[in-house]
């Protein structure tokens, strides 16, 4: 008989704990499937970040492309005056006259000092060399300077008459129309018009002989250079530390020579007469500056010289 008063518990129903357990295992299972979820979203998402990253680095690329090309190179024709270093300043080549002699070597030939009027020049050339390497490809998407417009040189370029190659007569038609000084009575006359910067015989070690075989003139670079009298070239090109140098030979059996050209006028063999253009005063060869140094022989090779200012004055050139 129940007591009074108390109510019996009532017992949990095996469909109830069933529901709970049900519900209990639930929340345990849910979790694990959220996290697939979003594991399953980001392998998706993945793909798409990568095939994002090419192609922003192809679009790089490409955009890249265009201001790798450098700028299309230019021909330019060598006048009288002209040497590579002057070249290179007045038209802006990237290396200087080094990169400019580099690209038009089989023009120029093996002596860089030595360039004729009408010679074919390429400017802003690339190294065949450079062209063939082949080069990293990071360094394709990076950023590039752009190349240095080339309005700059465009005026000095027009500025300046292109020529054709020029043949000996028409050597003669430029000198000729050069303006020469008045050869004295005795058809005689000084190299160039300025005056002497380093004297015949000046010691020093800076000369292999000990001591200065001929005299210095003043002479800026471009500086017209005279056969100081009549006589017949014995040699004119590349001659080592004197550079590009002119050697002629003269009724009297004495010989003259002007060292360190930037340009040469005459070839071997030729006949020229005093106070003819035969060149243009540079700082080729072993030389500290522009000017031309001068020496007369009782020979045509080196350690003959004697006088060349007592020479001169004894032809009747007041120097």
């Amino acid at each position: 008989m129940p007591v009074k008063g108390k109510h019996r518990r009532q017992k949990s129903t095996l469909i109830t704990r069933g529901l709970v357990a049900a519900g209990t295992g639930g929340a345990v299972v849910a979790l694990p499937l959220i996290g697939a979820t979003g594991a399953h979203a980001a392998e998706q998402a993945a793909p798409a970040a990568v095939s994002g990253t090419v192609a922003a680095a192809a679009q790089v690329q490409v955009q890249a492309a265009p201001a790798a090309k450098a700028a299309a190179p230019t021909t330019y024709s060598v006048v009288a005056g002209d040497y590579l270093s002057k070249i290179a300043a007045d038209h802006d080549v990237a290396g200087g006259w080094k990169q400019l002699y580099a690209d038009n070597r089989q023009v120029v030939g093996e002596n860089p000092s030595l360039i004729l009027p009408g010679m074919k020049l390429t400017l802003g050339a690339e190294n065949p060399a450079e062209a063939a390497a082949p080069k990293p490809a990071a360094k394709a998407a990076a950023p590039k300077a752009a190349p240095k417009p080339a309005a700059k040189a465009a005026p000095k370029a027009k500025a300046k008459a292109e020529v054709t190659e020029q043949t000996r007569a028409s050597r003669s038609a430029e000198r000729a129309a050069a303006p020469a000084a008045a050869p004295a009575a005795t058809g005689w006359v000084a190299p160039v018009s300025g005056g002497v910067s380093t004297p015949y015989r000046a010691s020093g070690s800076m000369w292999s002989s000990g001591y200065h075989t001929g005299a210095d003139f003043i002479a800026s670079s471009g500086t017209n250079v005279r056969a100081v009298g009549a006589g017949t070239v014995v040699s004119a090109g590349w001659s080592g530390a004197y550079g590009n140098e002119v050697v002629i030979k003269h009724a009297d059996g004495n010989y003259s020579q002007y060292a360190h050209l930037s340009s040469l006028a005459v070839s071997a063999g030729e006949s020229v007469s005093g106070g003819q253009q035969i060149g243009l005063s540079g700082s080729t060869g072993n030389s500290t500056g522009p000017h031309l140094h001068f020496e007369i022989r009782t020979s045509p090779s080196y350690g003959a010289d004697i006088d060349p200012l007592a020479y001169l004055r004894q032809h009747g050139v007041s120097i």
